[in-house]
């Protein structure tokens, strides 16, 4: 009796509706809506290696936010570029201290309230013409359990780079993550992007302590 062949048809890969490529997108341009991001997150992941100890977040923080990175970035070290403690309060020095580094950022900070919260960029924070960044961009806050708020779909608005303002989400004019020229105001408000709450216990918050993370 011959054998028969069994064919089985493997599902294709749903690619990102952006690019990684250095090109930056106006705001305005729309990609198509997958389903939002839900993978469970793995049970045992490689904690990350800090090079230095965080003002802002503990070890307990640490190991909650490792199970959300994206798979490239597991195992990668922390590497602290940037912190108010350190390098004051100034969005210019947080872009001077980013420039040569281009891998992912974590973007963490505590507001005057004690309030922990911040964003994972896909790439190193920078001054920007439009929107820039890929869907593995996500927002989160510790209230006081963490909440994670993946990409919708639903526009591609990740990061916005100016002289005088960093935003992260957007949508109707208001942004999911938004911080000052002085990295001392900053603002919260419910986005498209992320489906996100407000990550402060109110829209708008004073800064206390802010680090940038490369993981690479």
């Amino acid at each position: 009796m011959k054998g028969r062949w069994r064919y089985t048809r493997l599902p294709s890969q749903v690619e990102d509706a952006l690019s990684a490529e250095e090109g930056e997108e106006e705001e305005g341009e729309t990609a198509p809506a997958p389903a939002p991001i839900s993978a469970p997150a793995p049970e045992d992941p490689v904690e990350p290696q800090l090079a230095e100890a965080s003002q802002v977040l503990g070890a307990s923080e640490i190991k909650q936010l490792s199970l959300h990175l994206p798979p490239r970035v597991t195992g990668h070290p922390w590497s602290l570029a940037f912190c108010t403690s350190r390098d004051g309060f100034s969005l210019r020095s947080l872009y001077r201290q980013m420039e040569g580094h281009s891998g992912p950022v974590l973007l963490v900070l505590r507001d005057q309230d004690g309030q922990m919260f911040g964003a994972f960029s896909s790439s190193a924070i920078r001054l920007s013409k439009g929107f820039y960044g890929t869907g593995e961009t996500f927002l989160f806050s510790f209230s006081p359990q963490l909440k994670v708020f993946k990409w919708t779909g639903s526009n591609s608005f990740f990061v916005k780079g100016d002289l005088d303002s960093l935003m992260m989400g957007s949508s109707s004019g208001q942004f999911g993550l938004w911080l000052d020229g002085d990295l001392y105001h900053g603002g919260s408000h419910p986005c498209a992007t992320f489906n996100n709450e407000v990550l402060a216990r109110q829209e708008q918050f004073c800064i206390k302590e802010l680090e940038a993370w490369v993981l690479s």
